[in-house]
């Protein structure tokens, strides 16, 4: 990565907090999750980041059709990072087949990374590879669970 030109606003030592949410194909497996999650990883890391927090939201439905997909697969990060490292990560995203749609947003600037503590271990980043069950499968369990139990209650 090119280095870029610092703000007059950064101050040496410090680092901007960025949140990324990005995307993934719903019919991603587990490995091509793991596998976009170890290569933004290493990106932020190898450009001097520092990883806050990972979290898989599992599937979700979309607001609108985005790559003929209603639904998709959200991954959250939170991290700390250079002018620049944003732009690394994005490139890297749109590389990604499976990423269909990402959005970063910076909200802090000057943060000193010591007084920031990463919750990412290897056991948090490896479940962050394994989507929790889908939304719209739980309502519809929830509602024929409901429905048997009016069915139960009504042959007493």
């Amino acid at each position: 990565m090119a280095e870029r030109l610092l703000s007059s606003r950064d101050i040496p030592g410090r680092l901007r907090e960025y949140e990324t949410i990005y995307i993934l194909r719903p019919d991603a497996p587990e490995t091509t999750i793991a596998e976009v999650n170890k290569k933004i990883r290493g990106v932020i890391e190898n450009n001097g980041g520092q990883l806050l927090k990972v979290e898989n939201w599992g599937k979700r439905r979309l607001a609108y059709e985005v790559r003929k997909h209603f639904k998709g697969t959200y991954l959250f990060w939170s991290y700390l990072g250079k002018a620049g490292l944003v732009d690394e990560v994005e490139r890297n995203l749109k590389i990604a087949d499976s990423v269909i749609r990402f959005y970063t947003v910076k909200l802090k600037e000057n943060v000193d990374p010591s007084g920031k503590t990463s919750e990412v271990t290897d056991e948090s980043f490896a479940s962050a590879s394994v989507p929790p069950p889908d939304e719209e499968d739980l309502a519809v369990g929830h509602r024929a669970a409901a429905a048997s139990a009016v069915a139960a209650a009504g042959d007493d």
